[in-house]
């Protein structure tokens, strides 16, 4: 479990009250009445903790590897979800999660970007950097959004689009540009949701 710096005497703390219970299943040493003042204290901690956060503790807190990422709230909040894959002139890019979902009985077409939760999934993800096919990809799904009249939920978490030379061969700036243009016209709704960091054009590419 990742820690960050302005947590550590939290845990410490509920790592201690938890010890103390599990001792006191086998031998009475603390008092009930002992163990509820430990925990308003802990709480009264969290309070102290969480009020006088740093601008940067908040960037890491949205920066933390075990936020929730778009699959999560794909998996949890759709009833019914069909994924949309490849941009119909390169690849598929696996950054991104492009498809029709059903929410609380609404239909959405959803684009999720994706940055895996372990090495291997990183790696099969790109760290949610996207690549110009990811983009059109993207593009695709919002353009069959507004054919079929239906929101569009876009849900942002990358550390920006993908810097590498293939990426710029293949027009990495005119794909984020051609999204700003198509996005500012799509007619039908986009709810943009910010889940984790949202730096750069990688960020703009999907978030108009």
């Amino acid at each position: 479990m990742t820690v960050l710096p302005h947590e550590k005497q939290v845990m410490e703390m509920q790592q201690t009250l938890h010890k103390l219970k599990e001792q006191n299943q086998t031998s009475s040493l603390w008092s009930q009445e002992e163990l509820v003042r430990m925990e308003m204290k802990l709480m009264e901690l969290k309070k102290n903790v969480y009020s006088q956060l740093k601008a940067w503790d908040r960037v890491a807190i949205c920066r933390h590897p075990q936020r929730p990422h778009s699959m999560d709230y794909i998996r949890n909040l759709g009833e019914e979800f069909v994924e949309i894959f490849g941009d119909r002139l390169f690849q598929d890019d696996r950054s991104v999660i492009t498809g029709m979902i059903k929410i609380d009985g609404n239909k959405f077409v959803v684009i999720g970007q994706e940055r895996g939760k372990d090495t291997e999934s990183r790696l099969y993800r790109n760290f949610g950097m996207m690549h110009p096919e990811g983009y059109r990809k993207a593009m695709r799904a919002m353009r069959l959004a507004a054919k079929f009249d239906l929101p569009v939920l876009s849900l942002i978490d990358t550390p920006g689009a993908y810097p590498g030379l293939s990426a710029e061969e293949r027009g990495q700036g005119w794909a984020i540009a051609n999204n700003l243009w198509e996005m500012s016209r799509l007619p039908t709704p986009i709810i943009v949701v910010l889940i984790g960091e949202g730096c750069s054009g990688g960020a703009l590419g999907i978030g108009i």
